[in-house]
């Protein structure tokens, strides 16, 4: 019997290098970039509305804009960064 010879373990030379592949497209990352400024965007609208004096009430903390509009621009950013984790990048 011939005593076989032992293959090479390193890997043959090819002049083409492995392309890393990025779990989310482009086009996910941008939705998630545009995610986060959105809820940045809605905890900047709720900031303020505190009164200089402890004592005095000031009534602007329940305003319009701190109660209804910044908690809807907040849920809308989460809303698009859960679209974005989701979307298949693989589609058009």
């Amino acid at each position: 019997m011939k005593a076989q010879k032992p293959e090479s373990t390193q890997p043959k030379s090819s002049s083409a290098t492995p392309q890393t592949e990025f779990l989310f497209g482009k086009i996910n990352y941008q939705l998630l970039l545009a995610g986060i400024a959105v809820i940045c965007i809605g905890f900047l609208l709720m900031a303020g509305g505190g009164s200089e004096d402890p004592t005095v009430f000031n009534d602007a903390i329940f305003n319009f804009r701190r109660i209804r509009l910044a908690p809807t621009v907040v849920l809308i950013g989460f809303g698009l960064t859960v679209f974005a984790v989701l979307k298949n990048p693989k589609k058009n």
